[in-house]
């Protein structure tokens, strides 16, 4: 299993034990889904019956974002101002980390495919939840929580060269 951490905070941010689908070269799209949890219950990702999600709500129980609880993923705003000066900032450490590991070349390519990326995310800004990581790192990775076309079904992005996986 791969477990994928923001290489600025060192937060973790997703796992490959969800569906996973690389956007343009640049992002990573991770379906994922509302559940129900229960206080001291540990989700093992088994779908309870329908009896038992109406016994969990009565009980107190919440529905969160399956990622965003598993990972402590935590919820932020921003407007437009704010993310692109946090954008802007977020791309040149990560084109810095990617120098310095002496991936040199990739920084140009990763730069052109990141402003292309970042004008699809400004364009349909209002649509997005942000995300940062448990420690909520200010300098960190922003995770964008989005829904489908269904306007049910929720997904993140996640900049893919802002990753490091980790082999578990």
């Amino acid at each position: 299993m791969l477990l994928y951490e923001d290489i600025i905070s060192g937060d973790e941010m997703f796992s490959d034990a969800f569906p996973v689908k690389e956007i343009d070269g640049i992002a990573y799209e991770i379906d994922c889904q509302m559940i129900v949890v229960k206080e001291g219950n540990v989700d093992i990702g088994a779908n309870a019956s329908a009896e038992e999600q109406e016994e969990a709500l009565e009980d107190g129980a919440t529905t969160v974002n399956n990622i965003a609880h598993s990972f402590r993923l935590q919820a932020t705003t921003y407007d437009k101002k704010q993310y692109l000066t946090h954008l802007k900032g977020y791309m040149k450490a990560v084109a810095d980390k990617l120098a310095e590991k002496g991936d040199a070349a990739a920084v140009p390519d990763f730069k052109a495919k990141a402003n292309d990326f970042a004008k699809k995310i400004v364009g349909k800004f209002k649509d997005y939840e942000f995300y940062t990581g448990e420690n909520m790192n200010p300098d960190g990775m922003v995770a964008l929580l989005n829904y489908r076309e269904d306007g049910v079904t929720p997904y993140f992005t996640f900049w893919k060269h802002g990753l490091k996986e980790v082999k578990l």
